[in-house]
Parts: C-alpha cells; sequence; structure tokens
C-alpha cells in the first residue's frame, strides 16, 4: 500500500541525525505568488534555490528573496515597499523581524507579531507555533437566479516548528456556500464541488462541505527535503496549468525535494480518488469511494540568472482485485527511473504521460513562459496532418509585463492555452488523469482553446485592482457522444479515429470577465469587490448560459475562492 510505503520513508528520515532546520510552505494563493514572481522579475535574476515552476514555495525560500531584494540597489515604489514588508512579515521568522513586532499587542498576549493572531514558544524552543484564525464571509447575487450567493467559511491554521527541525502546518475549515448558477450546474452534472472534497446539500442550492489540510516536513540532508500529508500542488508559472494545477482536492502526498548546485529535483507520490458516486442531492453512498495513484517526477535546471527549464513525467494508475481493494504498484516507488519503461513492463495498463516547461526573464520587465504537456504522441500521424485520436496533447504560452509602459505597479499577463480532444483520458476511471471527478491540470479538461487577459493596478499599497478577461471555445460532449472534452469519459468510446481537431462535438465559446477591487485593512485582512460576467453561447440552446454577478467579501487568513471556468 502507498501509505505504508510513506510511513517506512517518514520513519527512515525523522530518525535520521541529519534532520536540519525546516520551513513549511506559504499556502497556495494567486495574489500572494504574483508578489513573489513580481520581485523575482523586477530583480532580473533567479535565486538559485528557487525554481518558481514548483508550487508551493517554502516560506524560508521567500525570505531569501525578500532578502536578495533588499540588498540591490533598487529603486522601490512606495507600493513594492509595502508589497516586500508584507512578504516578510508574513515570513518573519526567517527574516529580521524587526518591523513585525506589534506596538500594541491585544491584551497583551494576541499579536504580538502583525502577521500571528497568536505565536508561542518555550524558552528551549523546542516548540513554536503560529495560530491565526480565519474567516471568509462573502454576499452577492446575480442575474441568473433570484436566490442570493454566499460563502461562509469558519476555521483555523496552525503551523510551527519542533526542535528547530520538523515543520508543521494544518487548515481546518468548516463552509456553507450558495454558488452562482453556472457553478450549481457543474455541480449537477459532475456530482462534486469545485475544489472540494465531500459534501452534502444545505438550505436552497446551497452546500455545506470540510476543508482540511495539513503535512510535515522536515529536511534529511542540506539538500534533500521531504513533505507528507493532504495539500495541493501545482507546477507550473502560469495562471493555468497543463501538467499540475490546484484545481482538484487536496491529497495525500509524499513530496521528496533535492536542491543541488543548479538543479531542482522534485518527486511526487500520491494517493486521489477515482470516482465519488452517489453524492447528487446529498445522498453519499455508504461505500468507499475508489482510490488511484498519481506519481510524478520533476527535473528542472536554472541556466545563467534568467532561464528555467524543467522536464516532467506523471503515471496514473490503479489496481482493484476482484474484492475491490486497490493496491499500490511498488516498482514505482523508484524516485530516479523512467517511469514510461516501468509502465511498459507492467503491460501498459497505465497512463503515463510527459511534460516540459520552461521560463525566461528579461530585461526586468517581462517573464516568458510556456508548458508543453504529451499524452500519447505518434509523430507519423502529426506530421500526416490525418488528426489521429491518439495524438493527445496540450501546451501553454504566456508573458508577464511588470511595470508596464513605465506605469509603477501596472502589472500585464496574457497567456493561451490549449488542449486536444481526448487529453488527459484514458481507457478507465483507475487512469484517468482526475482526481475525484475534478482535473488535475486545466479545469476547462480536454478539447479546448482558452486565450486570458490579466490586467493587476496597485495605485496604492493597501489597494489592488484586477480585471480579467478569459476567452475560450470548445466542443461540448451530450450525454450520449464522446468528442473528447469530458476527461472522465473512456477515450474507446470516442466518436471517430481520424479528422479529430480542438473545437469538434458541440460548438461553444465562453466569455469570462472578473473586475476585483481589493482593500487590506491590516496584515491578511482583506475587503473584496467583485463584479463578474459569463456568458456561454452554444450551437444547443441547452448550454448556454449567461448571467452578471456581483459580490462583496471579508477575508481573515483566507484567499479568494476562484471559480473560473
Amino acid at each position: 500500500m502507498l501509505r505504508s510505503a510513506f510511513f517506512i520513508l517518514l520513519i527512515e528520515a525523522l530518525f535520521s541525525s541529519k534532520v536540519l532546520a525546516q520551513s513549511t510552505n506559504i499556502p497556495l494563493n494567486k495574489d500572494t505568488y504574483h508578489l513573489i514572481d513580481r520581485f523575482e522579475i523586477l530583480s532580473g535574476e533567479m535565486e538559485p534555490n528557487n525554481h518558481s515552476a514548483v508550487k508551493p514555495y517554502t516560506r524560508k525560500a521567500v525570505a531569501q528573496i525578500t532578502d536578495s531584494i533588499q540588498k540591490m540597489d533598487m529603486k522601490l515604489s512606495r507600493q513594492d515597499q509595502f508589497n516586500l514588508e508584507y512578504l516578510r512579515n508574513d515570513n518573519w521568522e526567517w527574516v529580521d523581524s524587526s518591523t513585525n513586532v506589534s506596538k500594541h499587542p491585544f491584551m497583551k498576549v494576541f499579536y504580538k507579531n502583525k502577521s500571528d493572531f497568536y505565536y508561542g514558544a518555550d524558552k528551549e524552543e523546542a516548540i513554536a507555533i503560529h495560530v491565526s484564525p480565519v474567516l471568509y464571509l462573502s454576499v452577492g447575487g446575480e442575474t441568473a437566479s433570484s436566490n442570493y450567493t454566499y460563502i461562509n467559511t469558519r476555521g483555523v491554521q496552525v503551523r510551527g516548528l519542533i526542535d528547530k527541525k520538523v515543520g508543521f502546518y494544518t487548515f481546518i475549515g468548516e463552509n456553507q456556500a450558495r454558488f452562482p448558477a453556472y457553478v450549481r450546474d457543474f455541480v449537477n452534472e459532475n456530482t462534486v464541488v469545485p475544489n472540494e472534497g465531500f459534501w452534502k446539500t444545505f438550505g436552497t442550492n446551497g452546500y455545506d462541505f470540510f476543508t482540511a489540510t495539513g503535512y510535515i516536513s522536515f529536511n534529511v540532508t542540506k539538500h534533500i527535503n521531504f513533505q507528507f500529508g493532504h495539500d495541493r500542488q501545482f507546477i507550473g508559472d502560469g495562471y493555468r496549468s497543463m501538467i499540475m494545477s490546484d484545481f482538484s482536492p487536496p491529497a495525500l502526498f509524499l513530496k521528496i525535494n533535492t536542491q543541488v548546485w543548479k538543479l531542482n529535483y522534485t518527486n511526487l507520490f500520491t494517493q486521489v480518488f477515482a470516482d465519488a458516486y452517489g453524492q447528487s442531492h446529498g445522498s453519499v453512498s455508504n461505500s468507499r469511494f475508489p482510490k488511484k495513484y498519481l506519481v510524478a517526477h520533476r527535473l528542472g535546471v536554472n541556466i545563467g540568472k534568467h532561464v528555467n527549464i524543467g522536464v516532467y513525467e506523471a503515471v496514473v494508475f490503479g489496481r482493484e482485485d476482484s474484492l475491490g481493494n486497490n493496491h499500490f504498484e511498488l516498482s514505482y516507488l523508484n524516485p530516479i527511473i523512467f517511469y514510461r519503461s516501468l509502465e511498459q513492463q507492467n503491460g501498459s495498463l497505465d497512463n503515463a504521460l510527459i511534460g516540459l516547461d520552461a521560463k525566461w526573464n528579461f530585461l526586468h520587465r517581462f517573464s516568458l513562459y510556456g508548458q508543453l504537456l504529451l499524452d500519447e504522441f505518434k509523430l507519423d500521424e502529426v506530421l500526416a496532418r490525418t488528426g489521429w485520436w491518439a495524438n493527445k496533447f496540450g501546451y501553454q504560452v504566456g508573458l508577464k509585463y511588470v511595470n508596464a509602459f513605465g506605469v509603477k505597479n501596472l502589472d500585464l499577463q496574457t497567456e493561451f492555452n490549449l488542449a486536444r480532444p481526448y487529453t488527459y483520458s484514458h481507457s478507465s476511471i483507475y487512469s484517468n488523469y482526475a482526481n475525484y471527478r475534478q482535473a488535475v491540470a486545466h479545469p476547462l479538461g480536454a478539447n479546448f482553446k482558452e486565450t486570458i487577459g490579466i490586467v493587476r493596478y496597485q495605485p496604492i499599497p493597501k489597494l489592488n485592482l484586477t480585471a480579467k478577461l478569459i476567452f475560450a471555445s470548445y466542443g461540448l460532449d451530450t450525454q450520449n457522444t464522446n468528442w473528447g472534452k469530458d476527461i472522465l469519459k473512456d477515450y474507446n468510446t470516442r466518436e471517430q479515429e481520424y479528422d479529430n481537431k480542438v473545437g469538434q462535438g458541440v460548438a461553444t465559446t465562453l466569455r469570462f470577465v472578473d473586475i476585483t477591487a481589493t482593500y487590506q485593512f491590516r496584515h491578511n485582512v482583506f475587503l473584496d469587490l467583485k463584479l463578474i460576467s459569463r456568458e456561454q453561447n452554444s450551437e444547443l440552446a441547452e448550454f448556454e448560459s449567461q448571467s452578471t454577478i456581483y459580490s462583496l467579501a471579508f477575508r481573515w487568513n483566507i484567499a479568494q475562492r476562484l471559480q473560473e471556468f
């Protein structure tokens, strides 16, 4: 079993005498990660120990980036100085923490540090603990429904260090929400709440779900780090990822990260869910949801100070026997072997994918990035342009431009994503590239083209204005057809062998506009005013929808909930 293998590796590592000081991660948050990437682009240099395509980042790595920025003779705007102090305060234990000390702690106990509701450590610092409450209160409405929308999340996050050697993190949140109509349509079609696991109905058109993540982290040598727990991962430098995104729910994982010289090698062993049946209308089956496994590795290298290239490989598989038990294929525990050879040796039962990502920072203003994902590929068929169904691939090309046109803190980003029909799908629920009936990579699945434009402007330190335009075209599948968009469908039910092209099926377009103003009252306390316009046009009237959505949200120590599909 995968879990047994995890514990064997953990026990060996924890009892090693070489365990070193360790850092936890910065939770995935597109706003925070944009600030980090912005500073890297402005500096013009990549930190040797930071490979930005592998997310989440460790707090220690981000602190090192801020140290480097401070040492450079950069003329930072008032807004950038505020952002730099924000990142340093958020990771104060790894930097000079003088700016993070509160002048007037609440009751002389709480908020002694600006970023922590409560921080405590014993005299020997055998344990240091950071505790922060989590609150997400949102209310709004839309033109597509008479029901008002809301999000009500209450929780807590805790992180810390034990003996300055083992880091730990946990987040627990209880949620009730009524989402816009298009999200409710997604739930009705897929019987899952996007980004989440188990759920049940709540009130009228509402959902109740529990969110929990947590992991431990430690270094077994100076250059090798282990993390074990339950969380999301993201691979890439884009707004989307064609390789691995944070769209699907958190999963059980073991991550081994090796950083030597300019090389970064990441091994990821995860246990995910092949299906999540019986959840429609809140009636949940007593049967266990079937499990499967996704193992991956990525080798990245920094070339000079401006270019990073990474090579990725993954295999998705399941081994369900006649009794319904599912077993891990132990041969995939080998951290340095070519998985494709193992997949073939096992009888080609599994789904192997390979990928390439690259980034180039230049002129202290720009970052050009991209990804290529190959699911199956036959060069002869590509050159012949036959539209063979099994030439399954996707790619991404994007550009970031900071301080655009000489305007301070005006940042632009454009990105194009494409996935051919049947990409990420396979012959079984145990081998498709999905977790809990949700895409592991791009939320649109396959058989699509997508263009994204993002404008970010920070006119004053505490105010951020963001405008996003997402335009996509794709071919939808009806209940009885399979033109290659739904990655959960068996690709053996495909409509044709040849003449397949992106957008086949029910021709559909999506226009998604999001305009958001975010004001930060104090550290990690935000107020969001959001306006969304979403329009889906299709050849079939049943797939058409249009709505204008508006909301006001109060957030405390939690990222925006984005449902951009």
